[in-house]
């Protein structure tokens, strides 16, 4: 391994590490002492990778801004362009869709646990109180209006129910948020069947 793999990887053991601690006793009682022997590392060289821990912090909420983008974007899940739909927005029926995403999505945050502590933190990043420039970037990302527009689509074809397609977007990603932090907090339970999530859009 070279010593530029070597770096990214203790970055992302870094962040990994951070990413568990904040979920577990939150931003203001995780101390950046705690992180760096976690790792485990000293905390000067900890400092080398990362200034402060609002820096580090708003590394993680970037990363969970950037995952949210994708699903407007590609439809995939996670990391390393995992595919949560079979197709693109526009070839397929929404209702599919959405099942095909939630699928995805599932399906790589049970290989990949920490996406379930990613919807915490993106959820926790959001309060008031939180540093500033991490929540003005988890506020400024959101599925929703993506969403809005697969719904009104649906509508359209029938398979949707009537409603404001913004309003029914936002209870769909509240369900979503809400499951995959129980799934955080309880690693024994089981994913739930996507369709039971979708018939919420249903007619």
């Amino acid at each position: 391994m070279t010593r530029k793999e070597q770096k990214e990887e203790r970055k992302k053991a870094i962040l990994m590490t951070a990413l568990n601690l904040f979920v577990e006793r939150g931003y203001y009682d995780t101390k950046i002492t705690d992180i760096a022997e976690a790792v485990p590392m000293s905390t000067g060289l900890m400092f080398h990778y990362f200034e402060s821990k609002e820096v580090l912090y708003t590394e993680l909420v970037r990363m969970g801004a950037q995952a949210t983008t994708s699903f407007g974007r590609t439809g995939g899940a996670g990391e390393g362009g995992q595919e949560a739909a079979a197709g693109d927005m526009n070839s397929i029926r929404p209702d599919i869709y959405f099942t095909k995403f939630l699928e995805g999505l599932f399906a790589y945050s049970k290989v990949q646990p920490w996406v379930f502590n990613m919807f915490v933190l993106m959820g926790q990043a959001r309060r008031a109180g939180m540093p500033e420039e991490a929540r003005q970037l988890a506020l400024s990302v959101s599925a929703i209006d993506s969403s809005s527009k697969l719904i009104e689509l649906g509508q359209k074809t029938g398979v949707f129910r009537e409603g404001d397609p913004k309003l029914l977007a936002t209870c769909f990603w509240a369900t979503v948020q809400g499951i995959m932090e129980e799934m955080a907090v309880d690693k024994t339970l089981d994913s739930p069947d996507p369709e039971w999530i979708v018939a919420i859009l249903k007619k």
